[in-house]
């Protein structure tokens, strides 16, 4: 009931982002089609005082289409992107000082130096936990998966005849992956698996 219920909101909480993202498109597109409209009128200093306002308004826009590209891609390169592109644009637009410029460039090595070192494929993943005799084929329903199973197997059958193929041990750490998931051994009692964590890949 609890990892039911761990579901429903992350789904519910997926179509919410759904809607904000496509509420945040529309207004982008109608802004881009405002600046548009506008290039015409970049010699009219009323308009387009400088170049700087058309270049932090182009850059703010860039920003809003990484952020929805962050709101329904939830990985660690999108929040990278959004970052990378708002200090980007606080070093070119802001001139206050030249320490302020060598802060930003800081921080965006900091950043190329953290996607190199400690981004991983787990931060793309989903975590499950449930009981080891649920159903089988209820599993790969609530979650989407292409779980291999026949009728009745539970979870735990289809752990153990796994990890009998690949020859893997069973104990608790143990795990086998499939296409776009994997199945781990989260915790044994008694000699016998008692929970099985899925992680499902969210793209």
């Amino acid at each position: 009931m609890k990892e039911s219920i761990s579901v429903f909101l992350k789904r519910l909480s997926d179509i919410l982002e759904f809607v904000i993202s496509f509420i945040l498109t529309a207004g982008i597109i109608l802004l881009c089609l405002r600046v548009a409209g506008a290039i015409y009128k970049i010699p009219d200093l009323n308009v387009w005082p400088n170049y700087e306002d058309l270049l932090e308004t182009c850059f703010n826009l860039i920003i809003g289409v990484e952020l929805i590209k962050m709101m329904y891609s939830h990985s660690p390169q999108t929040v990278f992107e959004v970052l990378l592109f708002a200090i980007a644009r606080q070093i070119i637009i802001d001139h206050s000082s030249i320490w302020s410029s060598l802060v930003g460039v800081c921080a965006i090595a900091v950043l190329f130096a953290t996607r190199k070192f400690l981004f991983c494929n787990f931060d793309d993943a989903d975590k499950y936990i449930f009981h080891a005799s649920a159903k089988a084929k209820n599993i790969a329903r609530l979650l989407s998966i292409d779980l291999p199973y026949s009728e009745n197997d539970t979870l735990e059958e289809v752990m153990l005849d796994q990890l009998k193929k690949e020859n893997i041990n069973n104990e608790i750490g143990a795990c086998v992956y499939f296409k776009s998931f994997g199945l781990r051994i989260a915790k044994k009692s008694d000699g016998k698996i008692s929970r099985i964590e899925v992680i499902r890949a969210i793209h």
